[in-house]
């Protein structure tokens, strides 16, 4: 086992085990992080394994993280728990706010548990964008169009998880539910200005800010009364705003580089310069293996003194 720092890069893995090229690239010192897919799960025991294979490729161990929000974005199903999308909490919250709360903590607890019981070290989880009926990719993924909800919601969830020992990562920032474009097809554009942002989607990331939270992750959309720049290549957006006027002190992760909304950067590796130089921490590249080789031959990875202090609060807590 060779020992390295986790480094600013979190990349996906090939299938169900880990193949030769898998291992050579989780041995680069740019990897911190690893995501898994629905590709990667057939089994409960399958994934038990594959997750101690990733386990043992470094010291310290590489974190390993999943989109695991229920409803339509989980990836692992067979032997874990049916999640709900949490729109349904958010119908639930209208008819009785505690009950509402309580489920959320539930459930929150139970994706932690059940995830850590596999090897995933955190998911990525909640989502805070409200739901303002014109978002497909966000739609019943948002707990609920009033901020108010959705922070109360949050912040539930996010109760649940840390009961579990789980991080959390709070998503899109600044809110990606009022444009309607999909940010994997397309670049969204929202035209609002930012005194109506703040005083709606803003609303539930400051919250989970005060509440804790260990990472955020922007959005790739462009906000063009603010910044000519999506919010994941923002200075204004991630330094100004997320770190400056929230005070958030967390790990910013960016959203998938391979996503159509980030590809106005240039090729992988500008986009990846782009992010760190706006203020992520971590930058994602999930299924383009190719274009992960590149990444990760080329990039010369930025200075970041605190990056050791932030990947330390995903860590499971025991």
């Amino acid at each position: 086992m060779i020992e390295l720092p986790r480094g600013p890069v979190m990349i996906g893995v090939e299938e169900t085990t880990l193949t030769t090229a898998d291992q050579e690239r989780l041995r680069h010192p740019l990897i911190g992080a690893v995501i898994l897919f629905s590709r990667n799960f057939e089994s409960p025991a399958q994934l038990k394994a594959l997750t101690a294979e990733i386990r043992v490729v470094r010291e310290p161990p590489i974190l390993i993280g999943v989109d695991h929000e229920g409803g339509r974005v989980q990836r692992f199903r067979e032997g874990f728990t049916a999640v709900p999308a949490m729109r349904t909490l958010g119908l639930r919250w209208d008819r009785d706010v505690v009950a509402a709360a309580g489920e959320a903590r539930t459930l929150g607890a139970t994706i932690a548990g059940e995830l850590r019981a596999h090897g995933v070290d955190f998911s990525f989880t909640p989502v805070l964008d409200l739901d303002f009926g014109t978002s497909s990719v966000i739609g019943d993924r948002a707990f609920h169009r009033n901020p108010n909800a959705v922070a109360h919601l949050g912040c539930a969830l996010v109760d649940g998880l840390h009961a579990a020992g789980m991080a959390a990562v709070g998503k899109h920032f600044p809110g990606h539910g009022f444009a309607a474009a999909d940010s994997h097809a397309a670049l969204p554009v929202d035209e609002r200005t930012f005194t109506e942002i703040a005083a709606d989607d803003l609303v539930p990331f400051a919250a989970l800010v005060k509440h804790r939270i260990e990472a955020i992750m922007p959005a790739h959309v462009t906000y063009p009364a603010i910044d000519a720049l999506p919010a994941g290549y923002s200075s204004k957006w991630l330094q100004q705003i997320l770190r400056g006027r929230l005070g958030f002190d967390g790990l910013v992760f960016s959203d998938d580089l391979e996503m159509a909304g980030a590809q106005g950067a240039g090729d992988v590796v500008a986009r990846a310069e782009a992010s760190f130089a706006a203020g992520c921490d971590v930058v994602l590249a999930c299924n383009d293996f190719a274009g992960i080789g590149d990444l990760l031959a080329r990039l010369k990875s930025a200075s970041n003194r605190n990056l050791a202090r932030r990947w330390a609060a995903m860590q499971p807590r025991r």
